[in-house]
């Protein structure tokens, strides 16, 4: 950074204030104090046995194994009260000092929270308008089912509040396998019923998704021959144990995992996944079907009433999730839409009351033509996917991600901030990369030749406290605000090693800094092709002086360019000029691979195509043509 620049601008307290024993955990900062219950996730080196070991000497009830691979373990302790502000520090000294134990932790509650707000009605196909061609562009599910492809041998979970199972128009494609009710444990995921149908939500995703076809009720699923599951989760005491294993279960068996809930969309917080989930999602993408990687769908989030931003959700930006946004049938933002850098693409919600809402299954047996928010709009997107991965089953996870970004387009979607990346591709934080096309993402499915191994590079260029003195004007007038603080840095994306990065992927800055009100910085990032990503934009409603912690940003809007170059981090004031804060750590992480994947053509590849359809011979329920679509006459 140049001298005047320095001055001009904020004046960082030096001050290390932080008294570590080890680097810093992935975290975030809330205002709320945790709340701890009486369970609790260790490690133990020598599986269920050790377990059992363990919780009769100390009196706790073995729950059974996180993962399947028989090295976590729930534990819970009747004795201790069910939530306290407080840790049990009893328990926890008995667990540090038994030598078999590798790790553990005391569980927290985690609010999370369902991703729409809406009201039941009844529905037909022919309200469903964002597949049926009455609106243009649709997401081109119809030319997909006229090829056959139904999502026929591909197994789809909704993690949510249950699934009416024996719904009329889910019983069909119901899959018990993938099913479970971690609330309760046990395998019935089945809903509880409440006067004002508060769990209705999962049935909801799960008709969007696999609602049969011609069958005389309710409208079609996107996959109308996929199996549907229901993970029961989010009704009752949620914990980093309970969202693991809800992400764990049967991953050589669910091909795609559908989530429509995140942290609180309220523009003040900033949460993530914590340990076992993190690991849930890595063991997901290594492990999951076979090695090739489960598919984990996200809704981004509807906190934009609240100015909220998707990149202080750690489940939507996390490179494991494929993160999807919303549009209006009239291609506008709606109003619920957080706009941020991690969103990977776009299908169909609604906006105003007035607008018309999605068509889906509803609890007691009924349907609705009122679903909306971004929780409509990512089983959309599992459903398109559902499609794509039957026309090819041997997609890895990455590879679903480079054809989703290729099979979405900019299409009628209004927003001022498009702008062109450095390879050419349009991208909006409120959109990703546009409209999701069904049809696009089958047809290049089917002759995509598989991505190379994943290559991350990881710059630390940050990692003692940085000052940067001087005080910001207000900004009253429309003047031009320059930056509070720029970090450049020349990479050279480790070029001559094993891990050299030719085109990138995903991009994540994870940064530690404090400042006097977090929500009033913007953070940008500008990538040596030029390309300018807000990793966060300004939160109004966020006061909190407590910063960032070891918080990781991502953005999506690099993807396929070069990184080599330099690279420019912005911290910018946006509110008082007498704000202030330290940036003590700053690591640039480059995720891509070696092949400059600018080479490859930007529609279906010239290879020998596979079959039509490399999941199962079986008829489709739907003929090819039109004239059988469900809804038609």
């Amino acid at each position: 950074m140049r001298p005047a620049q320095t001055a001009l601008w904020l004046r960082l307290v030096v001050a290390l204030g932080l008294a570590l024993v080890g680097p810093l955990p992935v975290g975030w900062s809330s205002a709320r104090a945790p709340i701890y219950v009486s369970s609790w996730a260790v490690r133990v080196s020598q599986g269920y046995r050790e377990a059992e070991r363990l919780a009769r000497k100390f009196g706790f009830v073995n729950l059974g194994q996180i993962f399947p691979d028989g090295q976590y373990y729930h534990l819970r302790h009747r004795g201790v009260v069910q939530q306290s502000l407080t840790p049990h520090w009893g328990h926890r000294l008995r667990l540090k000092k038994d030598p078999k134990v590798q790790w553990f932790e005391q569980q927290t509650l985690q609010r999370r929270v369902k991703r729409s707000a809406v009201v039941p009605t009844d529905p037909w196909f022919s309200k469903q308008w964002y597949m049926n061609n009455k609106v243009q562009p649709d997401l081109n599910i119809l030319q997909v089912w006229s090829q056959g492809l139904s999502g026929q041998g591909i197994v789809v979970s909704v993690l949510d509040d249950g699934i009416e199972k024996d719904h009329p128009d889910l019983w069909a494609n119901y899959d018990p396998l993938a099913s479970y009710d971690f609330n309760d444990y046990d395998p019935d995921p089945q809903p509880r019923y409440t006067p004002s149908d508060d769990n209705r939500h999962g049935t909801r995703c799960a008709g969007e998704v696999a609602a049969m076809a011609n069958n005389g009720f309710c409208g079609t699923g996107v996959a109308y021959n996929a199996r549907i599951g229901g993970v029961r989760m989010l009704d009752g005491t949620i914990t980093d144990v309970i969202e693991a294993q809800s992400l764990s279960l049967q991953p050589q068996h669910i091909h795609i995992y559908s989530a429509s809930w995140g942290p609180e969309d309220d523009g003040r917080t900033v949460d993530g996944p914590g340990i076992l989930t993190r690991e849930a999602f890595r063991r997901g993408v290594t492990k999951g079907r076979g090695g090739l990687g489960t598919l984990f769908v996200w809704a981004s989030g509807n906190g934009g009433l609240h100015y909220d931003n998707c990149n202080c959700d750690g489940y939507t930006n996390s490179i494991h999730t494929l993160s999807v946004g919303s549009t209006t049938r009239q291609g506008r933002v709606p109003w619920y839409s957080e706009a941020c850098a991690s969103t990977l693409t776009t299908t169909y919600s609604s906006g105003v009351a007035a607008d018309p809402q999605i068509v889906t299954t509803d609890l007691h047996h009924q349907c609705t033509d009122k679903h909306t928010g971004t929780s409509a709009s990512a089983p959309l997107a599992a459903g398109m996917i559902a499609l794509a991965l039957e026309a090819n089953p041997f997609l890895t996870w990455r590879d679903m991600q480079h054809l989703v970004v290729r099979a979405s387009r900019p299409a009628q979607l209004q927003a001022e901030d498009w702008r062109t990346n450095g390879v050419g591709r349009q991208v909006s934080h409120h959109y990703g990369y546009g409209l999701l096309d069904a049809r696009l993402l089958v047809d290049m499915a089917r002759t995509w030749l598989p991505t190379q191994p994943q290559q991350k590079c990881a710059i630390r260029i940050i990692h003692t406290p940085t000052p940067a003195g001087g005080a910001l004007t207000p900004h009253a007038t429309p003047s031009p605000i320059l930056p509070l603080m720029q970090v450049r840095k020349n990479v050279s994306a480790c070029a001559g090693h094993a891990n050299y990065i030719r085109s990138l992927e995903h991009v994540q800055v994870q940064l530690s800094l404090s400042y006097s009100r977090r929500g009033d910085l913007e953070i940008s990032l500008t990538s040596p092709m030029g390309t300018r990503s807000t990793l966060v934009a300004i939160r109004p409603l966020d006061v909190s002086g407590q910063g960032y912690n070891n918080w990781i940003f991502m953005s999506t809007h690099f993807w396929d360019e070069d990184p080599q170059g330099l690279w420019t981090l912005g911290l910018e004031n946006k509110g008082y000029y007498f704000n202030t804060g330290t940036l003590y750590r700053y690591t640039l992480l480059l995720y891509g691979t070696a092949e400059d994947m600018t080479a490859r053509p930007p529609g279906p590849q010239n290879a020998t195509a596979p079959p039509t359809s490399w999941a199962t011979s079986a008829s489709p329920t739907v003929p090819r043509g039109t004239s059988a679509i469900p809804g038609r006459q």
